[in-house]
């Protein structure tokens, strides 16, 4: 019986990092246009960091861990959060949420390389397929005029992508070091490690602070959204996964986020849709079928064995 009930926590988890993170893309905008940045996410992955080492206790989940695993947990969430996301956040002042998340498609592409020149791993047919595909997306998204031609745009778009490269490594990082055994446990101390760094990276900066009770009411509502589905659910999701498949496996959710996001974006913020960045959407919708296909992969293999057969008997 373990074996289903693994392959359904996989199932969730997946809908986790697919579509309630395509959202976040959504409150993030919404929230940033009012909040300092690095205050938004500091107060986001603090509260829910702390929120969560409360759960721990109340299910008697022992929360005590090694050095070594403080330090893993510390630099993931740096990675991560820190600069995966806090400064992801500062980018979307200058982009759209729908764009923001289309460029993130780039990330199984880095992750897949990242592993090639880390572990030596070979690309595999479809998911090298995948990559062009995305690789064919990402052009067609960053080439339109309408985007390239604003230096605030062309700004946003390099932020994300070091943020992007920061989360390749992140990935990777976590899927081979030593960490809490607890998801729960292990995603707490990276909140509030990284939450605690973001909320200094906000003063040193000199962000004003301000109580939540002063907020609008978008920005609280987008906030606890965030606080609640977007780090505790999602995020513990991801570090689960982290930990069961493999990592360009997980790196697949920037393929499906980019097309939730830019749905969210166009139809609640009035955010422009073009049919090129439609095209550009479905074009990196189907590489995550390309990179997480195991059919195919047989199909290319018997293509492979009998090229390798009629030039044996040549």
């Amino acid at each position: 019986m373990a074996k289903p009930t693994n392959t359904v926590l996989i199932v969730l988890a997946f809908f986790a990092i697919y579509v309630i993170w395509g959202s976040t893309y959504l409150l993030n905008k919404i929230a940033v246009t009012e909040l300092p940045a690095y205050m938004l996410a500091g107060m986001r992955f603090t509260t829910a960091g702390l929120l969560i080492f409360g759960i721990c206790k109340i299910t008697n989940i022992p929360i005590k861990i090694t050095a070594r695993q403080f330090i893993n947990s510390a630099i993931a969430g740096f990675l991560f959060l820190t600069f995966g996301n806090g400064v992801f956040v500062w980018g979307l002042k200058y982009v759209d949420s729908g764009f923001a998340a289309l460029e993130v498609a780039a990330m199984p592409l880095i992750v897949l390389i990242m592993m090639r020149i880390v572990d030596g791993k070979k690309i595999q047919a479809m998911s090298f397929v995948g990559v062009i595909l995305g690789i064919i997306g990402i052009y067609l998204l960053v080439s339109q005029k309408q985007v390239i031609q604003s230096e605030d745009a062309v700004l946003g778009m390099i932020i994300i992508f070091f943020c992007v490269l920061a989360w390749s490594t992140g990935s990777l990082f976590v899927s081979r070091v030593d960490l809490p055994e607890s998801y729960l446990v292990n995603t707490a101390y990276q909140m509030v490690t990284a939450g605690t760094t973001l909320a200094l990276a906000s003063w040193l900066l000199g962000e004003t602070w301000t109580s939540p009770l002063s907020w609008s009411g978008g920005v609280q509502f987008s906030m606890a959204m965030l606080i609640i589905f977007g780090s505790i659910v999602a995020f513990s999701a991801f570090n689960f996964l982290l930990k069961t498949v493999s990592p360009e496996k997980v790196a697949t959710s920037s393929y499906v986020n980019p097309v939730i996001a830019l749905f969210l974006g166009w139809y609640i913020l009035d955010e422009q849709l073009t049919t090129q960045s439609i095209i550009a959407a479905a074009i990196l919708l189907t590489g995550v079928y390309f990179i997480n296909t195991k059919k195919k992969l047989v199909i290319y293999d018997r293509f492979r064995d009998k090229l390798r057969s009629k030039r044996s008997k040549i």
